[in-house]
């Protein structure tokens, strides 16, 4: 199993040393601006990304995200060229009668998220579940091939 394939794809899919020399360090800054904000309400935003789990054990992969306030109706899953995405959307509440906001730190609106799955998954299997705002994805591990070995010879 390759680990890389275990982590979630970015928006333009793109892969290390695909872009230019200096693609690493520009998803490095990324990386560092994201971990940065990452405490800080987004103003405005409606750009919302489930934070996730991804272990993986002798026989599947699990995949856990938090989707607090979301139900089964919400979310869809699809599996399309070896990629799994998990997307949704949290819709606000529009009851506004006489309500004058001070502060708005909840976030509304659609996510997306992308990972890479092993060659081999069969997308039959894969199974999901939601309960109390949390999404579990099993993705079952696909069958370890034998070894062929290859005699060699000696070239006529």
């Amino acid at each position: 199993m390759n680990l890389k394939s275990l982590i979630p794809v970015g928006r333009d899919r793109s892969k290390p040393g695909e872009l230019s020399p200096f693609g690493a360090l520009h998803r490095e800054i990324d990386r560092l601006f994201d971990d940065f904000s990452r405490g800080f309400p987004s103003f405005g935003s409606t750009d919302l990304v489930p934070r996730m789990d991804v272990y993986e054990t002798d026989k599947e992969i699990e995949l856990t995200a938090e989707l607090p306030g979301l139900e089964e109706k919400d979310v869809e899953i699809n599996v399309s060229d070896g990629l799994l995405t998990i997307r949704g959307e949290k819709k606000s509440e529009k009851e506004e009668k006489d309500k004058h906001y001070r502060l708005v730190e909840r976030n509304y609106g659609s996510f997306s998220r992308t990972i890479e799955l092993p060659s081999g998954v069969d997308p039959d299997k894969i199974q999901a579940t939601i309960a109390k705002g949390v999404l579990k994805v099993s993705i079952p591990k696909p069958p370890m091939k034998d070894a062929k070995k290859i005699e060699v010879k000696t070239a006529a």
